[in-house]
């Protein structure tokens, strides 16, 4: 291709957004990914776009509600231009409450939700009979249920962006190793992470293995569930992922051990309908987690003309339409939009 304006290094999703953020405002863009698109975290099978809940907000918070408010809109467009499938859905997500705390907390969550996501969304406290038969047993009878959640196929998402900035805005992709040109954005992963760290001198970041699972059910018009601290999302291919484990030590990232069989045995026994779903496939890989929490957003110390999108960890696919276009501010535009919390110098 001509001289690329923007060098975006690795092919996750947030490599992906920027990708097609820049490409979008017209910047000749190029992709460079040493294994494959959606590798690692990115690759997963789980995709779960929840928000936060609705109290002690803060920039990382609004951020994230003004990101999930954008994904219909976001997806829609990028499949009309890739002819790719995402498997976005917004089909919201069901939650039992435990005890008589835990209702009475919800119940001061839906004032909050009121005040903070407005109209957009909702938080409120619902019956087992408004839950219908798709829901985990709850010992109160009660219920949340958020009108905010979505769920997109997280190979799928990431195919159907960098589609669309293929397609649409001429952005290119290379598996062989070559010259970054022009501006460089780094969305490494986890691996990113520990290079970013050596050449600074600190930690800043780690990664945390996850392993899930995904059943055969086809239940694609179904609301998500979050029960027991399992994430269960119904996808658009006749499928329910199950999720996930959080491991900070680990000798293999790729490989289902034990602790994929303890999440099977749990899930079947928190959620009737999987009880008798046949198990298809297993799933483990490592998610980038910076020092902060949030995602690191910003330019690299010291060295010009580079720039760091890295450390969505648990909520990556529901950050990246914003990441996305704030990255572009910054490295097209010179405009720093990246909100407090997010910046590469809240994780040093």
């Amino acid at each position: 291709m001509a001289m690329a304006d923007v060098t975006v290094m690795g092919a996750g999703i947030f490599g992906v957004s920027v990708a097609y953020a820049c490409a979008r405002r017209g910047a000749k863009v190029q992709v460079i990914e040493t294994r494959c698109l959606a590798a690692g975290s990115s690759g997963g099978i789980v995709g779960a776009l929840a928000p936060h809940v609705p109290e002690n907000w803060n920039p990382k918070k609004q951020f994230q509600l003004e990101s999930l408010l954008m994904q219909p809109a976001f997806w829609a467009r990028v499949e009309a231009e890739s002819n790719v499938s995402s498997g976005y859905a917004r089909l919201g997500r069901v939650q039992p409450l435990a005890d008589d705390r835990a209702v009475e907390l919800a119940r001061q969550r839906e004032v909050t939700a009121a005040e903070l996501w407005g109209d957009a969304a909702e938080w409120r406290v619902i019956d087992a009979a408004e839950a219908g038969d798709w829901r985990p047993e709850s010992p109160t009878g009660l219920y949340v249920w958020d009108s905010l959640t979505a769920r997109a196929s997280p190979r799928g998402a990431c195919a159907s962006l960098w589609w669309a900035a293929y397609n649409a805005h001429g952005a290119r992709l290379s598996y062989d190793p070559m010259p970054a040109r022009g501006k460089v954005v780094w969305a490494t992963g986890y691996e990113g992470l520990a290079e970013l760290s050596q050449a600074l001198g600190r930690s800043v970041g780690t990664g945390v293995k996850g392993q899930a699972v995904e059943f055969k059910l086809d239940a694609a018009d179904r609301p998500q569930i979050f029960a027991d601290g399992l994430h269960i999302v119904p996808h658009h291919n006749g499928t329910v992922a199950v999720g996930s484990t959080s491991e900070r030590d680990f000798d293999d990232p790729e490989s289902t051990d034990d602790q994929c069989d303890a999440l099977i045995e749990k899930a079947r026994a928190v959620f009737p309908p999987l009880r008798d779903a046949p198990e298809t496939f297993r799933w483990a890989g490592v998610r980038p987690r910076a020092r902060s929490r949030a995602p690191m957003l910003g330019a690299w110390p010291d060295r010009e003309g580079h720039f760091i999108a890295n450390g969505g960890f648990k909520i990556g696919f529901g950050m990246a339409p914003k990441v996305g276009e704030v990255m572009a501010d910054l490295v097209l535009e010179g405009r720093d939009t990246i909100p407090e919390g997010f910046r590469v110098e809240d994780s040093l």
